[in-house]
């Protein structure tokens, strides 16, 4: 049978940690364990998820907070090094329902990275205020023109992604430190000619700790963003 590894980037996120993974554990998915990468929270988030005492959850601790992409960096090849099949991205802070991963897995069977979508018929956002959606929407939009990629939410970062595609992108030439990661991972992996389909899920707002959001984060996926779709049309001339 397939393995899973899902991974959960961690900061701060002591509010949350514990219901999230009780909630993973509770869905007894045959062959799934967890990887909390945590970066050093100084509230103690790395303790209390060692504190549920399972052995399907791993902690990964890094000695500073660096930001989402070299998180996942780490987690893909902490997965990779010991064998899992596929690696799966998922927020800590409740946004992502864990309830909804069976269907993401089951989509998996058939394409190489599967993106949880907010913006699709049978997806949803919740709570969220308007500024929020307006920098999702026009973020997606964005880098769906400028790089011509015909999917709905290249910002979101409920997701599967296979052996086959992490093995395939030079994972060290990733270099993008915010969202623009998910942007990153899905461009190279269309690239690669994978296969990529896209589920609709449920996204609700985080209702304890704070939001890592910020205009650096922002700023960054557009400066990449813009980058990447400049020299994809020099690369077509």
């Amino acid at each position: 049978m397939s393995t899973y590894l899902l991974c959960i980037p961690t900061y701060n996120e002591a509010e949350n940690i514990v219901d999230i993974l009780t909630r993973v554990l509770a869905l007894a998915i045959d062959d799934l364990e967890v990887l909390v990468i945590d970066d050093a929270s100084p509230d103690g988030t790395a303790n209390l998820a060692a504190g549920i005492g399972s052995e399907r959850i791993h902690i990964l601790h890094r000695s500073k907070k660096e930001g989402l992409g070299p998180a996942y960096l780490a987690g893909f090849a902490w997965g990779l090094d010991r064998g899992f099949d596929y690696l799966i991205e998922m927020d800590a802070d409740g946004s992502h329902q864990p309830e909804e991963l069976p269907r993401l897995l089951a989509a998996s069977r058939d394409a190489d990275l599967v993106l949880g979508t907010r913006w699709i018929p049978g997806g949803r956002v919740v709570n969220w205020p308007l500024y929020r959606r307006a920098i999702s929407r026009l973020g997606t939009f964005y880098a769906e023109i400028s790089l011509k990629l015909p999917y709905k939410d290249l910002t979101g970062g409920y997701r599967v992604l296979s052996r086959k595609l992490l093995e395939s992108i030079d994972l060290a030439d990733i270099q993008t430190l915010g969202y623009g990661f998910q942007i990153e991972i899905a461009m190279r992996a269309h690239d690669s000619g994978l296969v990529i389909t896209e589920v609709p899920i449920s996204f609700i707002e985080r209702t304890k700790g704070a939001s890592k959001m910020n205009r650096a984060i922002v700023l960054e996926a557009l400066v990449k963003t813009t980058r990447w779709g400049f020299t994809r049309w020099f690369n077509r001339r």
